[in-house]
């Protein structure tokens, strides 16, 4: 069932212009999709939202935009060199390749649906009397289950932080994990792969250097540190966020524009005193999970996942998962990663990268918690949350995606009722009064109802209708694509009732108070 909605989201996503697979005409390029005309401005909604939730709500983050291309060495003292990389088994049948953590990954969660399934008939099963936590304390079935799921977790995350990779094999063979493509288990080794792409800088083959294309946006912030501490004379804490390009040379590229091997990232280094960041490692955990809740897309459908093996830079991390239509995915991360990169970009670089701090006297590398959010990521994730098939009263049906209003890429369509009688021209009139303010949309062609349908079908947050007595009085019909509800208000209304929704200051005035109640001391 999920899986057929996904391919209907993904097939929603093409025919209204949101993304289209990327070089088509030529049969497409593996993982690499362009945003269509809708995409495009719903991932600059997306972006709008959380540069000005970083940067504007926040006193000390402020913004940079560093290069693609940057010097080779720094992706040395990075550790991407030497250990960015991904642990990967083939099916000799199937001759394809898979990630050998999600294979197990997935098998966890099997054990999960297992138990859920157990509940659900049970659920049935007794109905308003069911004590689910009995239930779950008193089910051989369901105890068995989570048993072998515990089990294997344990196995798992022993192996994935020992670096283990015979035990990664181990476990799938073990386990009976069978490639879903050829449905066999004759499995390779398991070993690793570095995701970096790699490309020269130079005109001769001789004076070439090879350089990389960047796998993260974070390593431009950190090299950049006391540029923006100096010339914007900052003090300690202070975030610096960047929205930007990075690149993967993914090898299981998959789940549509999930993981892809050209991405976008929103992501922002927030640098404190040694010993402090824990502290703030929770408040931004928490004020990420609550920018994301603000959209309304169901609190249910979010969860923190604690990572079961942490980088070796790091002493925290929590991945921010939603509910995707193939089962919770992680959108953002959380991370506190001491001060592993500034202390290695010294290190390679031999430049000091430490703050003078007034308060105490003292030099020091800081600390960094960092936030990372995939821009496609989070686009998926309000697709999947808003994409919705309802049934009408009188047998119709409509697909409607009920965005966020402030990420809905047309705020508002204006439709005369008829082309003619001067109906065009006031629809006009009202198009031109609104559209310096927020992204508004013209249509005439077709029925009233079908281009309602149009509307609901790309996420229109409001229909505005112009008919008759519009002429008469300056009264249109306004029209709620969730509800449907229609009422008249008049033209001269129009901005007011409708600019707080669709422009976020709805959002960032609960976003504000969250902070005032969650600040650090």
């Amino acid at each position: 069932m999920a899986e057929d909605v996904f391919k209907k989201l993904v097939a929603h996503c093409k025919e209204y212009g949101f993304v289209f697979p990327s070089s088509e005409i030529y049969d497409g390029l593996g993982a690499v999709y362009d945003y269509g005309q809708n995409g495009v401005e719903m991932k600059n909604n997306i972006k709008k939202y959380w540069w000005d939730a970083m940067v504007k709500l926040n006193d000390n983050v402020v913004g940079l935009d560093s290069s693609i291309f940057m010097h080779p060495t720094i992706w040395k003292a990075s550790g991407h060199v030497d250990a960015f990389n991904d642990p990967l088994i083939d099916n000799r049948d199937s001759k394809k390749r898979y990630r050998a953590d999600v294979l197990i990954e997935e098998q966890i969660a099997k054990y999960d649906e297992k138990i859920e399934k157990e509940v659900a008939k049970a659920r049935k099963r007794f109905g308003d009397s069911f004590d689910e936590a009995k239930f779950m304390e008193t089910s051989e079935h369901v105890k068995a289950h989570a048993a072998k799921r515990d089990a294997l977790h344990e196995r798992y995350k022993k192996a994935m932080n020992d670096n283990n990779l015979e035990e990664l094999k181990q476990i799938i063979i073990d386990e009976e994990i069978v490639c879903p493509i050829s449905g066999t288990k004759n499995w390779t080794d398991v070993r690793q792969f570095n995701l970096m792409f790699s490309t020269e800088m130079g005109s001769t083959a001789d004076g070439s250097m090879k350089i990389y294309l960047r796998p993260e946006t974070a390593q431009g912030i950190f090299v950049n540190f006391l540029n923006v501490q100096k010339t914007g004379r900052m003090k300690i804490p202070f975030g610096i966020a960047q929205i930007g390009k990075a690149f993967r040379n993914e090898i299981v590229a998959r789940q549509f524009i999930f993981r892809m091997r050209e991405f976008e990232q929103m992501e922002m280094q927030f640098f404190v005193r040694p010993g402090e960041e824990m502290k703030w490692f929770a408040y931004w955990k928490n004020f990420r999970l609550n920018w994301h809740k603000a959209l309304g897309m169901g609190d249910e459908n979010y969860q923190y996942h604690d990572h079961e093996k942490l980088a070796h830079y790091a002493n925290a991390a929590t991945d921010i998962e939603f509910r995707m239509p193939f089962g919770f995915k992680e959108v953002e991360g959380i991370h506190s990663r001491t001060n592993f990169d500034l202390s290695q970009h010294q290190q390679y670089s031999g430049k000091k990268m430490q703050y003078f701090d007034p308060e105490t006297n003292e030099s020091y590398v800081p600390y960094v918690i960092e936030t990372s959010i995939g821009v496609d990521r989070m686009f998926l994730s309000i697709m999947a949350g808003a994409y919705t098939e309802e049934q009408l009263e009188g047998g119709d049906s409509r697909v409607v995606l009920k965005l966020p209003p402030v990420l809905a890429p047309v705020k508002m369509a204006v439709l005369p009722l008829v082309k003619k009688d001067g109906m065009p021209e006031k629809a006009h009139q009202i198009v031109d009064s609104m559209k310096l303010e927020m992204n508004v949309a013209y249509d005439e062609k077709d029925s009233i109802g079908k281009r309602y349908r149009r509307q609901d079908a790309i996420g229109t947050p409001y229909c505005v209708t112009v008919d008759g007595q519009t002429l008469e009085d300056d009264t249109v019909t306004l029209r709620d694509r969730d509800t449907m509800e229609q009422k008249r208000v008049k033209i001269s209304e129009l901005h007011d009732i409708l600019y707080r929704k669709v422009s976020g200051h709805e959002l960032f005035e609960r976003l504000i108070k969250v902070q005032r109640e969650t600040a650090v001391k």
